[in-house]
């Protein structure tokens, strides 16, 4: 099943763009290269999927930064909720994929 659109849009949220900046200290243009970077693993975050489907995205920068984002789909766009660095845990379980 393919989760991500193509072609590759996103939506994004001022708020949320400016988050993951101030807090973890990652671009958006990141966050973008991400989607477009193989390999990537793809997962459904139900934990955090109350009102509607968001997705795990564990991935790379073209300057290969591994980062964890949160994103859901509206209107066949990607909207990030949010970016983070991967934890050890991620980054162990990415390289094996």
């Amino acid at each position: 099943m393919q989760i991500i659109p193509e072609p590759t849009e996103f939506e994004w949220d001022e708020g949320n763009r400016n988050k993951s900046r101030d807090k973890h200290n990652v671009e958006y243009q990141e966050i973008e290269e991400v989607f477009f970077n193989l390999p990537v693993v793809v997962f459904p975050d139900e934990q955090h999927s109350k009102i509607e489907a968001r997705y795990l995205i564990l991935g790379q920068t073209d300057r290969r930064r591994k980062l964890a984002i949160i994103f859901t789909l509206r209107k066949n766009k990607i909207r990030v909720i949010s970016a983070r660095p991967m934890s050890i845990k991620e980054r162990k379980f990415y390289e094996t994929k």
